[in-house]
């Protein structure tokens, strides 16, 4: 069951390095070679998450929602 959740705000994107496991999104894999994953992106990396995201875009995560 996949929960719909809204992206950060734009007062909470202040903060330029969201940290990803404070994130809903993020997540553990089994895949060894890329242990980190990101849910609302649909990707693995072998690094953070959100490191990626900033390389290639240049902006921190957008999608980031802070964990309850």
């Amino acid at each position: 069951m996949n929960k719909i959740t809204e992206p950060m705000p734009e007062s909470e994107r202040d903060n330029p390095t969201p940290s990803c496991s404070e994130c809903v999104h993020y997540f553990i894999t089994w895949d060894t070679s890329f242990p980190y994953g990101c849910r609302a992106m649909d990707f693995k990396s072998k690094r953070s998450p959100h490191l990626d995201v900033l390389e290639s875009s240049g902006n921190p995560c957008l999608m980031f929602t802070l964990r309850k």
